[in-house]
């Protein structure tokens, strides 16, 4: 019996041992493996960061993490999946938190963003990107063939709420202008829709298109940011403040979502470990090479960070007729 008890315990030692230092130390040690969905296709910007995340958050956690794909309805259906899913802190969904954020408003989860603990780590800013054929000269070029021909210019983005139709529709409305929504299951088929030519333009993030647009498969006409940007192994892509010096922007945070109910010990845990997590050397590689701004944030400051483009495209999407209800009566402010 000795012997067994022996055995026992130094099995347990070197299971231990071989736990990262820091999953040691941490209040929450979950047993089972960590499951992320991702409401998304594969392979496109939730994807993708959530995939490098993962291996951080393993190191950090000493367990396995598994990534899921369920996208549809604008992402709604696989983050429904995740709230649905018991809060016990091994199911959470991923994201950006302008989706989140406005699904309420929308009617897909009745669900206001404060009930999530918000985990951010970059921002993502949307391209206006052309397919090379097209031929679009500049934006300034793209807007004057929408001015005249109204309702034909094709542009592919995620579906609503996502940060490609938010761009689209705050440029439709700042420049007066008319297009063709075509939608698809993600960013990435969006883009691959303007690479094949199936659609003329693409408004997703920076962080979909820069593959396409190094290997020239893409054309970048403007940055929906205040400032150009600096994209790795392409140069400068021109703020679009040039052609509309009123449109105002918001950076697009992503992240991964907890129900805000989930054990205060998982809670505790991976506010303790995501400083470091986000900051790696993995996601700060990451956010260089797919022109996205590395911003970690969590809790109340993660809220506070995530809101403006929140407000900005619930008031967007009303004012375009997308919302039947006027999003103030869920106490956002006009902004």
């Amino acid at each position: 019996m000795m012997r067994t008890w022996t055995m026992v315990l130094a099995a347990f030692g070197l299971a231990t041992a071989s736990l990262p230092a820091a999953a040691q130390d941490n209040a929450w040690k979950p047993q089972e493996p960590v499951t992320i969905i991702v409401p998304w296709a594969a392979g496109g910007s939730t994807d993708s960061v959530t995939r490098v995340l993962a291996g951080e958050l393993e190191k950090a956690l000493g367990q396995t993490v598994v990534v899921v794909n369920q996208p549809g309805a604008a992402g709604s259906v696989g983050t429904t999946g995740a709230w649905e899913a018991p809060h016990d802190g091994l199911t959470w969904a991923a994201g950006a938190a302008l989706d989140l954020g406005s699904y309420q408003a929308l009617g897909m989860l009745d669900v206001p963003m404060s009930d999530w603990r918000l985990y951010l780590h970059i921002a993502n800013v949307a391209i206006v990107g052309a397919n090379p054929d097209a031929g679009f000269e500049d934006f300034g070029g793209l807007i004057e063939a929408m001015k005249e021909k109204p309702g034909e210019v094709t542009v592919a983005t995620a579906g609503v709420t996502s940060g490609g139709h938010n761009a689209m529709e705050a440029i439709a409305q700042a420049a007066g202008v008319e297009y063709r929504h075509v939608t698809y299951d993600g960013g990435n088929p969006a883009v691959l829709a303007a690479v094949s030519g199936e659609t003329q333009l693409t408004t997703q993030l920076a962080s979909e298109q820069a593959e396409m647009i190094r290997a020239g498969r893409i054309k970048p006409l403007a940055v929906l940011a205040a400032q150009p940007l600096e994209l790795e192994g392409y140069g400068e892509v021109p703020s679009i403040n040039q052609w509309l010096p009123d449109l105002q922007t918001a950076n697009n945070y992503f992240g991964i979502f907890i129900p805000a109910d989930a054990p205060a010990e998982v809670i505790e845990t991976m506010d303790g470990i995501w400083d470091e997590v986000a900051n790696s050397e993995a996601m700060k590689k990451y956010a260089a090479n797919r022109g996205a701004i590395l911003d970690p944030s969590y809790g109340e400051a993660a809220q506070e960070a995530a809101m403006p483009a929140v407000t900005q495209n619930v008031f967007l999407l009303f004012d375009g007729g997308k919302i039947a209800e006027d999003p103030s009566t869920l106490g956002f402010e006009r902004p």
